[in-house]
Parts: structure tokens; sequence; C-alpha cells
């Protein structure tokens, strides 16, 4: 049994070939940028998702051992995206993508009158947020009615991948979850009354769940794809990260090193937290409660090509050199506003206590500290609302190097658990593919290579600076906000 497993990410697209006991055969990447049309607005063509699936199915075929043959194959991707197609499928403008896109604050605000913001919490599980699907909606359908009148279907990456392999049009009931507020997540169903308030012209998919067979593929995607014509498509969800190292037991964190974090918590029970997202699991039966910040990586990234450095190598010597507190430097990583738990769109970066004596390495390590002062920020959340939190498992590719992983541990106090592969969705989206042709495990799969525990010595100091951490948002806020507007003209 070999499978293939692809995931759309936000920086870029990633698949990965796995032979049955879980190796990895191959791996292939597709570097992309969002665009950025206007100030908090971010978007991406879903034909790019499409070319860039095919281009690396056809490389991981080309490097395949001889004789292999793919028997499934996995999809996941970012989301909740709004990419609207009309009746033939044909994208009609570029995606509009998560949390990220800040544009449809005047929608959250109508909606919540209109639907009401306990109703929808209630029933969704999480409030209208920049995250949510239906308020983008009702932005394009104000600002682009042209668009919305050809507008027949809804997709994001995975479910677009699955139309144009397999010809079907689903959606799976996680990313369903974050359409808020057009699913209703008590029942695991979508919500008609809201749907039809929002968008009267949807046709919705139908669901499933992530590992369910969603179609096989057709002769045309074969060509275009080198995949074999016949073999079955599984459609995974922007958790399948928590899959690929086993977080999806009660009681799991999975933390997601990348261009975003992600903390994704295993419930047996729905919590609702007005702060947080309130979710389907990833597997029929389970619960999530979520949190996400909007950049962290990506501050990594732009702070290397600010410097003129095509390595990160030198930025983390910095760092470590550098040492707890970068020398006085604190940072708030609100560089595209802040999700969870601040929920405000329109804050932004704050650097404080700048000399003119620090060095780049300070400025990395504090945006290092920076988010993992996030991290604990949404954790102190979760455990408020009771979330049990009894296993921490991080992915991605900021565990590697090991001084990001380091830092979050000793401010949050928490010992992280990394798995031998921390490709993330990709292989989780692997993992469902050959999950619906066998009986892997995951353990077995991706077994532990080490654990990061936090250094008692260190979290003394962390504690005051988180403290101050708490108290700069609040106190450049109304600052912020002001400078936001002069940014949106």
């Amino acid at each position: 049994m070999t499978v293939i497993g692809v995931d759309i990410g936000t920086s870029s697209s990633k698949g990965v070939l796995v032979d049955g006991d879980g190796t990895v055969l191959a791996t292939a990447v597709r570097p992309h940028t969002v665009g950025r049309p206007h100030p908090g607005h971010v978007e991406m063509d879903a034909q790019v998702w499409w070319d860039e699936f095919a281009s690396i199915t056809r490389e991981l075929l080309t490097s395949a051992p001889d004789g292999t043959s793919v028997t499934a194959v996995g999809v996941s991707g970012m989301g909740p995206c709004v990419a609207l197609a009309d009746e033939t499928d044909t994208p009609l403008r570029p995606a509009i993508l998560y949390g990220v896109d800040t544009r449809a604050t005047e929608q959250i605000a109508r909606l919540d009158d209109e639907l009401g913001r306990d109703a929808v919490l209630r029933r969704c599980g999480s409030l209208l947020s920049t995250q949510a699907v239906g308020p983008k909606i009702a932005w394009l359908a104000e600002h682009e009615p042209d668009v919305v009148a050809r507008a027949r279907r809804l997709y994001m990456p995975s479910s677009y991948l699955v139309v144009r392999l397999t010809g079907t049009y689903v959606l799976d009931h996680h990313s369903a979850s974050q359409a808020v507020p057009l699913y209703d997540s008590v029942a695991r169903e979508w919500f008609e009354p809201w749907t039809r308030h929002i968008a009267p012209w949807l046709e919705l998919p139908r669901l499933l769940w992530p590992g369910d067979i969603a179609g096989q593929v057709t002769a045309e995607a074969a060509d275009a794809t080198g995949l074999p014509a016949g073999i079955p498509v599984i459609a995974g969800d922007a958790w399948s990260e928590a899959l690929s190292v086993g977080a999806q037991r009660t009681g799991d964190l999975m933390l997601m090193y990348g261009s975003t974090m992600f903390l994704i918590n295993t419930l047996s029970e729905r919590l609702l937290v007005p702060q947080l997202w309130s979710t389907v699991g990833a597997l029929p039966g389970t619960r999530s409660l979520a949190g996400g910040m909007a950049t962290s990586g990506t501050i990594t990234d732009w702070l290397r090509e600010l410097f003129g450095t095509t390595e990160h190598t030198d930025l983390l010597t910095g760092a470590e050199a550098s040492g707890p507190g970068a020398r006085g430097l604190l940072m708030l990583p609100y560089f595209a506003g802040e999700r969870t738990p601040v929920a405000d769109p329109h804050a932004r970066g704050v650097i404080a206590g700048l000399t003119v004596e620090h060095t780049r390495g300070d400025l990395y390590r504090a945006a290092l500290e920076a988010t993992a002062f996030g991290v604990r920020h949404n954790v102190d959340a979760m455990r408020a609302a009771g979330a049990d939190i009894r296993r921490v498992v991080a992915v991605g590719g900021g565990t590697r190097g090991g001084l990001w992983t380091r830092i979050v541990s000793a401010v949050t106090g928490l010992e992280q658990e990394i798995r031998t592969v921390t490709l993330g969705a990709s292989y989780g989206a692997a993992f469902l593919a050959a999950s619906a042709v066998g009986d892997p495990l995951i353990d077995e799969w991706n077994p532990v290579r080490e654990r990061v525990a936090p250094d008692p010595q260190l979290r003394y100091g962390y504690d005051e600076l988180y403290a101050l951490y708490l108290r700069l948002y609040p106190a450049t806020r109304d600052i912020a906000h002001e400078l936001a507007a002069r940014q949106r003209g």
C-alpha cells in the first residue's frame, strides 16, 4: 500500500508519498504567496491550488520507487476559506482566506444584530469573527453583486481539490463547523434558515467526515495529475495536522508551528467559549476547542526578508545569543490583527523597548517570545473555560531547530511531545488515505522522537514578561486602532 497526501497551506502546498508503514518515500513543496489587494484583504486564486496539486502529484510519482502503485490519495487545506464558483465549478474570483482576512468587520456587526450574538454562539459554537465564513459572503454580496449573481457553490481548498479529482461536491463536517453561522454544530448539519438569510443562492455541499471516501479519481483528473483513475479520494480538513501526530484523544492539545499558530484541544463534550472556537472534532464523536494566532512564522519570515537573508539559521543563532527576554524587548505579535483570544482585527504589532543597541538577533528572539506569550494567552483562556489539557503535541516547520519549542515550553510550563515526522497536514492527509484502504496506527507510523520539557529556571522571568505582555495590548490598543484606520485609508 502506497498513498499520497497533499495539503494546501498559506505559504505553500506540500505533498508526501508514504508507504504502508508510514515511511516517507518522497516529498514535494510548491511555495506560493497570498494576494493582498487592499489593507486587510488576503486572497488566493483557487486555480493555484489545483495547478500545484497536479504538479506535486506528478513529482511524487516520478520520485516513487519502481513498481510503486498508489492506492489512495488524501487532501487537506487551510480554512475556513470562501471560494465561490458557478454551476460549472469555475471559480469566480480569488478565494478569501480565513481569519487573516479582516475585511468583513461591518458585516460581522450587522449579522450579530440580525441573528443575535448569543444565539450564534449557542448554535454554532463560535461567535462571528474574521474567521467566520458568513460575514465574508455577506461582504461579497454587498461589494461584488455581479460575482454573487453567478455564484452557486462554496469551496475550500480540500473540497475544491475533491471536485476537480472526482466531480463530487462535498465538504467535511469540521470545515463546515467553521463556516459560522451556516452550520449547526449541535445537530451537525447545515442550518438552512441562516444560510438562506445570508446566501439564498448557495447550493450546500453534502457533508462527510474527514477520512470518508469522497469519490474516485476520474479519467480526466488522472490525465492531469498522473494518478491512477479509480483510486479513492479522501477529504481531510484544516485539523489534519493533529491527526498526523496522533493528537486526537481527549485532553490532547496540538500546537501547530507554521505561518500562523494553531492550538487544538480535543474534547469529549462541547465547550462554549466566546474568545475561542468550539467546533466538531476531526473524527466522529469528538469535539474541539481551538484557537489561532493571525501571525507567527509570518513574522519571522518578515524579519528574515527585512534583514536581507535567505535563511533563518543566522537569525536563530543571534536569537539564542540574545537570551531570555531579548535584552529588554517585548513584542505584540498582532501584525495582521489578532484572532484568539483577543478577537481584534484592528490590533497591530508593537515592539516595545527598542534602543539603538538592539540587534537582529534580539528582534528575532522577541518575535519567538511574542508567539510563545500568545500561545500561553490561548492556553490560559482554554483552561479558564474548563478545558482539560493532559498532553501537548507540537507539529510544523517551526519545531525544527529547537529554540522556538524550548521558548514556548519555558513560557507556558508545558512539556511538548515531538513526533518523528513533523510535516503536518500532508502527512495527516496521507494517514487518512491509508486508513480508508487499510488499518494503520498513527503511533506506529509516527512515534515520539523527543520531549521538550520546560526550563524551571526561566519560568519566573517569563512570568514577569508575560504580565507586561498582557498589559501592553490594552495600553496601546486605541493608538493601534487609529493607525489601522489610517492604513485602511
